[in-house]
C-alpha cells in the first residue's frame, strides 16, 4: 500500500504553461495593421475632401458712386429727368480701388449711357434690367483698361427715379 500511496503522491507533473508571447505579438500586429489602415483611410479621405472642397468665397466689397447720377432725356412729349444711385460690387479690392481712381471716367460713361435712354424703354422692369447690364459692361470696360481684368462682379441701382 505504501507503493500505491507513492504513486498517488507522484502525480504527473503539471503541463508546462504555454507561452503567451506569440499571442501578444499577434495581437500587437493586428492592432498596428488596423491603426495603419485607419490612418491611411482617413488620410486619403481627407485628401479627397480637400480636393473636392470649394474654396471659401471672398467677401463682397461695395463701392457706392456718390452723388447719384442725374441726367435729362427727351420723351416724345416733354423733357424728363432720371436720377440713379449706383453701387458697384466686387470680390476684388484692387478692382474697386481701380474703379475709385477712375471715378470721373466711369461717371462720364454712365452719364452718356443714362442720358441716351428712352422713357418708354426704361419705364418697365425689362428696360431697367437691360440698362443695368449696359452700365455694368461700361464700368467693366473702364476697369479692364486700368487693371487688365474686369474685376467688377455686379452693378446695383440703389435708387431709380424718373420724372
Amino acid at each position: 500500500m505504501a507503493e500505491a500511496d507513492e504513486e498517488l503522491v507522484q502525480a504527473p507533473p503539471p503541463p508546462k504553461k504555454k507561452s503567451r508571447l506569440p499571442m501578444i505579438i499577434g495581437l500587437v500586429v493586428v492592432l498596428l495593421a488596423l491603426g495603419g489602415g485607419g490612418f491611411a483611410y482617413k488620410t486619403m479621405h481627407a485628401k479627397a475632401a480637400a480636393k473636392n472642397a470649394k474654396p471659401a468665397p471672398k467677401a463682397e466689397l461695395y463701392l457706392p458712386l456718390d452723388p447719384p447720377f442725374v441726367v435729362n432725356f427727351r420723351d416724345d412729349e416733354s423733357l424728363r429727368y432720371l436720377q440713379v444711385g449706383v453701387t458697384l460690387m466686387s470680390h476684388d479690392a484692387d478692382a474697386l480701388a481701380a474703379a475709385k481712381t477712375a471715378d470721373p471716367v466711369i461717371r462720364d460713361a454712365l452719364v452718356s449711357l443714362f442720358s441716351s435712354q428712352e422713357y418708354s424703354i426704361i419705364s418697365n422692369t425689362a428696360g431697367r434690367d437691360k440698362l443695368q447690364a449696359q452700365a455694368l459692361a461700361a464700368v467693366r470696360k473702364v476697369v479692364q483698361a486700368r487693371l487688365g481684368r474686369p474685376g467688377i462682379d455686379a452693378l446695383y441701382f440703389t435708387s431709380f427715379v424718373m420724372q
